[in-house]
């Protein structure tokens, strides 16, 4: 999982090009949970900024954390200028100012699960919100996934990253909403779903592809053997369905 999470600086503008944004209902609804103003933000593992922008353009105060160099870099050139910017992982931030809202946005995973919810509380103002989203990104025609599947397999078992906790898919509550209602510093949890599909060509599908972290692992070759494998079972177009599944807890007051 280390190396998986690693993976991601050298290909820095693609992923800028091929990840989907985040829409404004993201920020309704953790604004709307929030019920007060959030005018703090901290964001962890903020990659390119696609969720800062979400939230900085809107007013917020939001320090964007990143571990890696050139994503933190390839932000910067897509952010408002008052964005904060620190190059560092969770684990390498130090507790100090507290935040109305802490977020991660398709980044929580890669977080070290020792200490991560005491570490995290530690950042939130009492009362303030944690919330967490992302999803994964697959075909919508089950045909097309299955053949997409059947392509990968040689190379790539998964390609999506398992819950942490061992949550199966089917069940009611999804990570880390499961972890959120077993923490003694947060409260109120609550999971909501946004649906989205879009419409990709062939060739920016294998794009996206290009940015997942399964495939990144790969050595070259492999690498462009897989992509090739895939791209000669796809359709012109490709829609995908690209559910958010978004986790909001309240930091328990003292």
């Amino acid at each position: 999982m280390s190396a998986r999470s690693r993976s991601f600086g050298a290909i820095a503008q693609a992923y800028e090009r091929f990840r989907p944004g985040y829409p404004v209902d993201v920020y309704d609804m953790v604004t709307a949970y929030a019920a007060r103003p959030i005018k703090t933000a901290l964001e962890i593992g903020a990659g390119t900024g696609k969720a800062t922008r979400l939230f900085a353009e809107r007013g917020v105060a939001v320090t964007a954390t990143e571990p890696d160099a050139a994503m933190l870099a390839e932000l910067r050139k897509h952010v408002p200028a008052h964005v904060a910017t620190v190059q560092a992982a969770f684990e390498e931030l130090r507790p100090g100012e507290r935040y109305d809202l802490v977020y991660a946005a398709a980044a929580l995973h890669w977080t070290n699960p020792r200490n991560r919810w005491s570490r995290l509380a530690a950042m939130v103002e009492p009362g303030g919100v944690f919330a967490s989203f992302g999803g994964p990104i697959e075909p919508a025609d089950p045909a097309v996934a299955d053949a997409v599947c059947a392509a990968r397999s040689p190379f790539v078992e998964r390609h999506d990253v398992p819950s942490p906790d061992g949550t199966p898919p089917e069940a009611e509550m999804q990570w880390p909403g499961t972890e959120l209602q077993r923490s003694e510093w947060f409260t109120d949890v609550r999971q909501e779903v946004i649906e989205r599909r879009l419409t990709l060509t062939a060739d920016d599908y294998i794009g996206h592809l290009s940015t997942v972290s399964a495939y990144l692992v790969l050595p070259d070759a492999q690498r462009e053997q897989v992509f090739a494998a895939i791209a000669r079972v796809l359709p012109e177009t490709v829609e995908i369905t690209t559910d958010l599944t978004i986790h909001l807890a309240r930091r328990c007051e003292p």
